[in-house]
């Protein structure tokens, strides 16, 4: 059985609900707008929907202009990417660095959504870089530009659950079909059309993924994370999909089939 890819996913808001593409370009900073914007508080500390689980009920939708903001109950509000203009010393998790904020009718928006004062920030041209790999550029995702975990991979975790655990729980970027369970935990380096990307490091999970993805409502049973940790616990946690970084620029759709190339 050939493995292919067989969704795109990106999410332009830091916690926001997600997004499934029928194309994409692709670079090293991974796919266009993907976490481009977060939540940050006055002192520009990141907010997230470990802090907000209601973050993942909103929805944003970027253009070439900006961003449109929307709510479960149809109501919206808009950001022009020239209003972030006002540069902001931020903090996602121990990376320090400058982003923009500016969007006043967007911070105003937000913040009555959450009940909580929140500014929408921007990365601008993005100064931050992944640890491990300094020459490589990362938005306002946790640690890498990209994750992959494979289809195969969250049916047998819904086996073992008992119940099923929807994709959009644990937020990847590439899911790849056709591949044996947990396949993807061997692979270092593979091509998906022109790109190639190197699998850099297993993804530590956390209470994040127990939010339903629609209404973000918490598990009462801890699932999956309960499950996890019997059957998927490394030596820094939990583990579920791997965090992955293109070596080069390219375009990718759904369909393309996916070479491994090197293995651990």
């Amino acid at each position: 059985m050939t493995a292919t890819l067989s969704t795109l996913y990106r999410y332009p808001v830091k916690s926001m609900h997600g997004q499934t593409l029928p194309h994409s370009d692709i670079s090293p900073l991974g796919l266009p707008d993907d976490r481009a914007w977060m939540l940050a508080d006055a002192d520009g500390r990141f907010i997230t929907g470990r802090e907000l689980p209601q973050l993942v009920t909103l929805h944003a939708t970027p253009d070439d202009t900006g961003l449109t903001l929307r709510s479960a109950d149809g109501s919206q509000c808009r950001a022009e990417r020239a209003e972030f203009t006002h540069k902001l010393p931020v903090q996602v998790w121990k990376d320090g660095f400058a982003a923009w904020r500016g969007a006043a009718e967007a911070d105003a928006w937000l913040s009555a959504q959450l009940g909580r004062p929140v500014h929408l920030i921007h990365t601008g041209d993005t100064q931050r870089r992944v640890r491990r790999y300094p020459d490589v550029p990362l938005s306002f995702a946790d640690g890498y530009p990209l994750l992959l975990i494979g289809e195969a991979s969250r049916l047998q975790l819904s086996e073992w659950v008992g119940r099923d655990m929807a994709m959009a729980r644990f937020r990847p970027n590439l899911v790849v079909s056709g591949a044996e369970a947990f396949a993807e935990d061997g692979w270092t380096r593979i091509r998906i059309g022109e790109v190639t990307f190197r699998l850099v490091k297993p993804c530590e999970r956390c209470v994040f993924t127990t939010l339903d993805p629609e209404t973000g409502e918490k598990s009462a049973d801890q699932e999956p994370l309960r499950t996890l940790a019997k059957r998927r616990k490394g030596e820094g946690g939990v583990l579920f999909g791997q965090n992955v970084i293109a070596e080069n620029a390219g375009r990718l759709e759904p369909g393309m089939a996916v070479e491994v190339l090197e293995t651990a």
